[in-house]
C-alpha cells in the first residue's frame, strides 16, 4: 500500500521544482511571456498539495476549501496559459466561471452534508472534465504543434479525466469505502499516484512543445533573414546601377562643361582682340572710351580666369587654394572699381572694416564670391535700390553682408536656393544659370567658412558670409585636401 503523506512530498516538491524550472525558461525566452502563467499554475498547484499535505486527522472547514481551490486554481491557470502558449485565445475568464460554479457546488456540499465526502468528489470530477475537456478541445484545434505530441498530450489528460471518473464512480458504487474513511487516507493513494504520473508527463509534453515553438519561431527567423539578405541584395545590385549611372551622368557633365568652357573662350578671344583692335585704331580716346575698354578687359580677364578655375573640370581636381593675406580694404576699392567699370557702383553702399584682421585665404575666390553675390542683389532688385555690402567682425569671424531691397526668395524655396541649377520660382524673367549661389558656396566651403541667406525685414534678402579667423595656413598639403574632398561632395 502507498504511503499517502510520502507520496504528497513527493509530488509537492516535483510540481514546485516544474514551477521554478517554468520560471527559468521564461527568462531565458521573455517574448514567451504564456510560459509565467504555466509557471503560476504549477505553483498554486504544488502549494494546494502542500496544504494538503499539512492536513490533521480532523481539518477545519475552511481549510479543505483553501486546499482544494487552490488547486483548481491552479488548474485555470494552466489552462489559460496552454491556450495563450498555443496561439489561442485565452480561457481565464471562463475557467474562474467554472471555478465560481465548483465552489459553490462544494459549499453547498459542506452545507448539506459535512461528512459526506462523495458529494465533493463529484463536484471535483465535474470541474476536473470541464477544465480538462477545455484543455482537450484547444489541443485538438491546434494545428501549430506536431500531431504526435498533441495526441500524447491529449491522451494524458483523457486519462486524468479517466482516473476522476472512476473515483467518482467507487464513491458512488462503494459509499462504505468513502463513509468510513478519513477525509484524506491511503485509500486515496492510487489517486494521487497517478496524478502525480500525470503532471511529469504534462510536464515533458509542454517543454517538448515549447522547444518546437522556438524551433518553428528559429526557423521564421532564418527565413526573414534569408528575406532580408536577398532584399538587401537587390538593393545593393540597384545601388551599385545607380552608382554606375551617376558615373556616367559625372562623365557626361565633365565632357559638357569642358565643351562649354571651350565655347566660352571663343567668343571671349574675339572680344578680347576688338578691344585690342580698338585700342590700337583709336588714338587717343576719349576718357569715357578709355575707361570702357580697360572694363572690358578687366571683365573678359576676369571672365577668363572664372572658366579656367570653375569650369574646367581636369583642373579642378588637381588646383590648390592660392592662399595670401587679404587686405579687406583693397578688396573693397577692387569690387568698388569693378561696378564702376559696368555703371553699378552709384548704387553700391560699402562698409570696410575699421580694425582690419589678419586673414589669410585665396583672394580671387573670396573676390568672386562677393562679386557674384553682388552681382545677384543688383540683377533682382530695381534700378533705383542700392545693395548695402558691409565688412564686420565678431568674434573670431569676419563677416561679409549683402544685403538688398529685391524681389526677395519666395517661402519654402529658401532650402533649396543654393543647390546647382536651382532658381527661385520668382527669377524665372531674369536670366540666370542656377550656377552663381551653389559657387559662392563651394568657395566658402574651401574655407571652411559659410554663406547663409535670410529674408529681410521689408522686403530683400540678406546674404551673410562667415570666415573663421585666422583662415587657412598658406600653402599646405591641408588645403589640397580641403579642395579635393569639396569636388567629391
Amino acid at each position: 500500500m502507498l504511503d499517502l503523506k510520502t507520496l504528497l512530498l513527493l509530488e509537492v516538491c516535483t510540481t514546485a521544482l516544474q514551477a521554478f524550472a517554468w520560471l527559468l525558461v521564461w527568462r531565458s525566452w521573455r517574448y514567451l511571456y504564456e510560459l509565467k502563467l504555466i509557471a503560476a499554475g504549477f505553483s498554486a498547484i504544488a502549494l494546494g498539495l502542500f496544504l494538503l499535505m499539512l492536513r490533521g486527522p480532523d481539518p477545519h472547514p475552511l481549510h479543505l476549501f483553501v486546499d482544494n481551490m487552490t488547486i483548481k486554481l491552479g488548474l485555470v491557470l494552466l489552462a489559460d496559459g496552454m491556450a495563450r502558449f498555443l496561439g489561442h485565445p485565452g480561457c481565464l475568464r471562463v475557467g474562474l466561471v467554472i471555478l465560481a460554479v465548483h465552489t459553490a457546488l462544494w459549499c453547498l456540499a459542506m452545507a448539506l452534508a459535512p461528512h459526506d465526502l462523495s458529494l465533493r468528489i463529484h463536484a471535483s470530477t465535474a470541474f476536473t472534465l470541464a477544465m480538462m475537456g477545455m484543455m482537450i478541445r484547444i489541443l485538438y484545434v491546434d494545428r501549430g504543434q506536431p500531431a504526435f505530441l498533441r495526441w500524447i498530450t491529449i491522451a494524458l489528460l483523457a486519462e486524468y479525466i479517466g482516473a476522476s471518473l472512476l473515483q467518482s464512480a467507487l464513491a458512488f458504487w462503494s459509499p462504505h469505502l468513502v463513509a468510513s474513511a478519513p477525509i484524506v487516507s491511503n485509500i486515496n493513494s492510487w489517486y494521487f499516484f497517478q496524478g502525480h504520473l500525470f503532471m511529469v508527463g504534462l510536464f515533458i509534453c509542454m517543454l517538448f512543445m515549447v522547444g518546437m515553438r522556438l524551433s518553428i519561431d528559429l526557423r521564421d527567423r532564418n527565413a526573414a533573414l534569408a528575406e532580408e539578405v536577398t532584399e538587401r541584395r537587390r538593393l545593393e545590385s540597384e545601388l551599385s546601377a545607380s552608382l554606375d549611372e551617376e558615373k556616367a551622368a559625372r562623365e557626361e557633365q565633365r565632357q559638357f562643361m569642358h565643351m562649354v568652357s571651350h565655347e566660352f573662350r571663343t567668343p571671349l578671344a574675339a572680344i578680347r582682340y576688338a578691344t585690342e583692335m580698338l585700342g590700337v585704331m583709336i588714338q587717343k580716346p576719349p576718357d569715357a572710351v578709355a575707361k570702357r575698354l580697360t572694363g572690358i578687359d578687366a571683365s573678359v580677364s576676369r571672365m577668363t580666369q572664372l572658366i579656367d578655375r570653375f569650369l574646367s573640370t581636369e583642373q579642378q581636381v588637381g588646383s590648390t587654394l592660392k592662399v595670401e593675406k587679404l587686405n579687406p580694404l583693397q578688396l573693397t576699392r577692387e569690387i568698388q572699381q569693378y561696378f564702376g567699370h559696368i555703371g553699378q557702383n552709384q548704387r553700391l553702399q560699402m562698409r570696410p572694416l575699421v580694425d582690419v584682421p589678419d586673414y589669410w585665404g585665396d583672394v580671387e575666390m573670396l573676390r568672386t564670391v562677393i562679386v557674384n553675390l553682388i552681382d545677384n542683389a543688383l540683377k533682382y532688385s530695381r534700378s533705383d535700390r542700392p545693395v548695402e555690402v558691409a565688412f564686420s567682425r565678431r568674434n573670431n569671424l569676419l563677416v561679409v553682408e549683402v544685403a538688398d531691397r529685391g524681389i526677395g526668395i519666395p517661402d519654402g524655396e529658401l532650402s533649396h536656393v543654393g543647390r546647382r541649377f536651382f532658381r527661385a520660382s520668382n527669377t524665372r524673367r531674369t536670366a540666370g544659370s542656377g550656377l552663381g549661389l551653389y559657387t559662392c558656396r563651394k568657395l566658402i566651403g574651401y574655407h571652411r567658412g559659410a554663406l547663409d541667406l535670410r529674408p529681410r525685414r521689408g522686403g530683400g534678402t540678406i546674404a551673410t558670409i562667415r570666415l573663421p579667423i585666422p583662415g587657412l595656413e598658406p600653402n599646405t598639403p591641408e588645403n589640397e585636401t580641403a579642395v579635393g574632398e569639396t569636388e567629391r561632395a
